[in-house]
Formats: C-alpha cells, sequence, structure tokens
C-alpha cells in the first residue's frame, strides 16, 4: 500500500476514524474525571552504612554488603513493619474498619493480617539511584491517612530494625548473664576451697613458715654436722692406745705441771741414790715422794681420759637426739612444701575462675549496654505531609495518551474496514486490482469544474 493509497483511503473513512476518536477521547476524559482522586505520601529515610557502631566501635561488614539495601526494603515490604503499623496508628480497633473486614471475608482470617495486605498493596518503596535514601510512598484517598500511613511505615521500619539489631544482643546478653553467675559461683567455690584448707591446717603464710621450718632444718643440719664431727674426734681419742699422747693430755697444764715434778724427783731420786745409796733416808723419801706424784699424775690424765669418754658418750646422745630432730623437721619442710604446692593449685584455680570470670562479666557488660541501646542506623530524612494535589488519576496525561491511542484506534479501524470491503479508490488501484495497463481515465467532475 502506497501513502497515497493510505490517504485516500483515510479520506474515504474519516468519519469513522473521527468518530473512534472522539469516544475514545471522551470516554477516557470521562472516567479520569469521575475516578476517585488518589493522594500519594512519601516519606524519606536515609540508612547510613558508613558510621561504625556507637557501642563496639566496629564497622559492621554487612552494611557494605551490595544486598543490604535490597534486604531493607523487603524489611519495609513485610508483615511485620505492617502490623506494627496496624498498632500504632489504631487502625485494628476502629469499627468501620472491622466492618468492612466483616464484610470482605466473612470473618475468616485475621483482621491484622488483612489490613496489612490492604496497605502492602498500596505501598511502594522505591530506593533512591546511587545514595542510601529510600523513598516510602502511599497512596490512598485520604492525603491525611496517605501521610499518616507513609510516617508509620518508616516509623515502624525503624522500631523493628532496631528489634532485630537487638534481638541477638539481648539472646548473648541472656546467655552471659548465665555465665557471669555461674563463674561467679565457680569463683567463690575456689576461694572458699582455699580458705577451708587454710584453716583446716592453721595456714596463715605458707612461704613464711616454710622459710622458717627450712631454716630451722639447715641449722639443725649444720648443729648435727658439728656433734658428728666432735663425736668422731672423741672416738679417735678414745680408741688411740696411748693417753700420753691426747691432746688434752699433753695441753693439761696440771699433768704437765705433774709431769715436770715426776721429772725433778726422778733426777733427784737418781741423785740421791748415787751419792747417799738406796737406803739412805732422803733416797727412800725421795721414791716415796715420786710414787705419789706418779700416782697423782696417772690420776689426772685417767680424768683427762674420762672427760674425753664422758665427751664421747653425750656426742653420741646428741648425736642420735639431732638426726631425730632432724627427720622430724624434714618431715614437716616435707608436709609444708606439699601444704604449699596445695595452696599453689588453690590460688590457681582462684586466678583461673578470676579471669574467667573478668572475662565473661566484660562480655555480659558489653552485650548488656548493647541490647539497651536505643541508636540505629536509619534516621528519618524527609517526613510525609498530606499532599495537596491528587496523585490519580492523572487527567492531562490519560487525554494525552487517549489521543494517541484514539488516533491509532481509529486510523485501524478504518484500514480494517477498507480491507474488508476493498474498494477501487485510484488508478492505481485498479491496475493493482485487474492486472492489465491502463489506457485512461475520466476526471472527476469536481475536478474538472
Amino acid at each position: 500500500m502506497t501513502l497515497q493509497q493510505f490517504l485516500l483511503i483515510l479520506r474515504a473513512r474519516y468519519k469513522i476514524a473521527l468518530l473512534v476518536f472522539v469516544l475514545t477521547v471522551a470516554t477516557t476524559a470521562t472516567v479520569s474525571l469521575l475516578m476517585q482522586k488518589q493522594y500519594t505520601a512519601s516519606a524519606a529515610v536515609l540508612v547510613d552504612v558508613k558510621s561504625p557502631d556507637p557501642v563496639t566501635g566496629q564497622l559492621l561488614a554487612g552494611m557494605m554488603a551490595p544486598g543490604y539495601m535490597a534486604t531493607q526494603i523487603d524489611i519495609i515490604n513485610s508483615d511485620r513493619v505492617a502490623r506494627q503499623v496496624i498498632t500504632s496508628l489504631g487502625m485494628d480497633r476502629s469499627p468501620a474498619i472491622q466492618s468492612q473486614w466483616q464484610e470482605a471475608t466473612q470473618g475468616k482470617g485475621q483482621l491484622a493480617d488483612w489490613l496489612a495486605n490492604l496497605l502492602q498493596k498500596s505501598l511502594e518503596v522505591k530506593p533512591s539511584r546511587e545514595s542510601n535514601v529510600i523513598n516510602i510512598n502511599y497512596t490512598g484517598a485520604d492525603p491525611e491517612f496517605a501521610a499518616a500511613v507513609a510516617n508509620g511505615f518508616a516509623k515502624a521500619y525503624i522500631d523493628v530494625n532496631l528489634d532485630l539489631r537487638l534481638a541477638p544482643a539481648r539472646q548473648f546478653a541472656a546467655f552471659f548473664e548465665e555465665q557471669t553467675k555461674a563463674a561467679r559461683e565457680k569463683l567463690e567455690q575456689a576461694q572458699s576451697a582455699l580458705s577451708t584448707y587454710q584453716q583446716a591446717n592453721g595456714i596463715t603464710s605458707a612461704d613464711e613458715r616454710l622459710d622458717f621450718e627450712t631454716a630451722k632444718l639447715n641449722e639443725t643440719s649444720s648443729q648435727l654436722t658439728g656433734v658428728q664431727g666432735q663425736t668422731t674426734d672423741s672416738q679417735s681419742k678414745r680408741n688411740s692406745g696411748k693417753a700420753d699422747t691426747v691432746a688434752e693430755v699433753m695441753q693439761n697444764p696440771l699433768v704437765n705441771n705433774l709431769k715436770a715434778e715426776v721429772a725433778r724427783l726422778e733426777a733427784k731420786l737418781t741423785e740421791s741414790s748415787v751419792n747417799l745409796g738406796k737406803n739412805h733416808p732422803q733416797t727412800q723419801r725421795t721414791e716415796a715422794e715420786l710414787a705419789t706424784l706418779r700416782t697423782q699424775l696417772e690420776a689426772e690424765i685417767r680424768k683427762v681420759t674420762s672427760s674425753i669418754e664422758t665427751s664421747y658418750q653425750v656426742g653420741k646422745q646428741r648425736e642420735v637426739q639431732l638426726k631425730g630432730a632432724l627427720a622430724n623437721q624434714k618431715a614437716r619442710v616435707l608436709m609444708l612444701n606439699k601444704q604449699r604446692d596445695e595452696l599453689n593449685v588453690l590460688r590457681r584455680d582462684i586466678e583461673t575462675a578470676q579471669r574467667a570470670y573478668e572475662v565473661v562479666a566484660q562480655r555480659a557488660s558489653q552485650t548488656n549496654v548493647e541490647s539497651q541501646a536505643t541508636q540505629t542506623n536509619i534516621a528519618m530524612l524527609n517526613p510525609a505531609s498530606p499532599p495537596a494535589d491528587p496523585s490519580k488519576p492523572r487527567v492531562f496525561l490519560n487525554i494525552l495518551v487517549s489521543i494517541f491511542l484514539g488516533t491509532m484506534l481509529g486510523v485501524g479501524l478504518a484500514l480494517a474496514l477498507e480491507l474488508l470491503n476493498r474498494r477501487v479508490r485510484s488508478a492505481d488501484d485498479l491496475t493493482e486490482a485487474l492486472g492489465i495497463p491502463l489506457l485512461g481515465s475520466i476526471a472527476h467532475v469536481g475536478a474538472r469544474a
């Protein structure tokens, strides 16, 4: 089909095309004017993904994930947020809404679910391109109600987001609270065990007692070593064959004096025996004095050797006593070492329990603070206000669309009718229809005039 043929068809059937065009535009305009006006209120919230957590000071990696904003949109569109909006606005307590629910569902299901479904149908959530702002749009017949619902969704989203962030913290806080109690009980049990052990053994300071007893053990050992040395010396003197060679005898002044007198009298007796003879009274008197001195010398030597024997016996007894005291002292020191080791074990148990308690208590304190936080990374950027102009219907836009559609429908209907009832509109149509050459044509009367 050529352009000329197309124009000829339109000229021939312009009334039908015009009628379709007028009907389409008129119908669209009438419907647009009769449609109930809808108002769209918009609230904007800002999602801060760069600020660190106010409690821990850490930047959550999940906030930087590509799907984070999509997750936030799903939260806004969730039933939980919708139910919270219903509760905050008191829609479930409205008699009119309850009556509508009864008529629509015959009382089946839950009112909150039915209302949430209705609100979600008129809700539109759009994230801003290349930004962290989310626009919450709600369309309704009442501008005040539309603004209230949009703000309700924004506020409910902030509250639900905070609850979702705090729910794990609350669970951890309860868990660590129990762990703190258990750790405190273990610490108290360890401290009680140490106190009971000290009281049972009368221990005030194990290190000081052990130092004192160790010093006493060393002193007893030194005394035993000295006594053993003295006993060994006394035994060697006691077992020597000649008493004259004993140092105590040789160093005794009385013995030395008696030896000197004996030597002097022996010399005098020898001189008297030579000069006076053995039977001379002076010689006999000298012999008697010499015998007396020798008796005294032997008696003194026996006294010295007897003192050595006594010293040996006393030393042996002292050695036995010191060995017993040393054994007892060793046993006491070993017992104190064992007590000190047990005390160290109990103290290490206390230190371990103390460290565990401090770690758990610190974590419990942190989780408790986190569970009581009232701050979130969501903030209201622009609250919704009642719109002055309706968003639907768009009369001007609808008329423009109807003009385009009316034109297309009119032209299409004209072409369809032409194809159903084909007419010869020009010489080209006749040539095309008959397939023979055209020799001439008679012009229209109007054309000749």
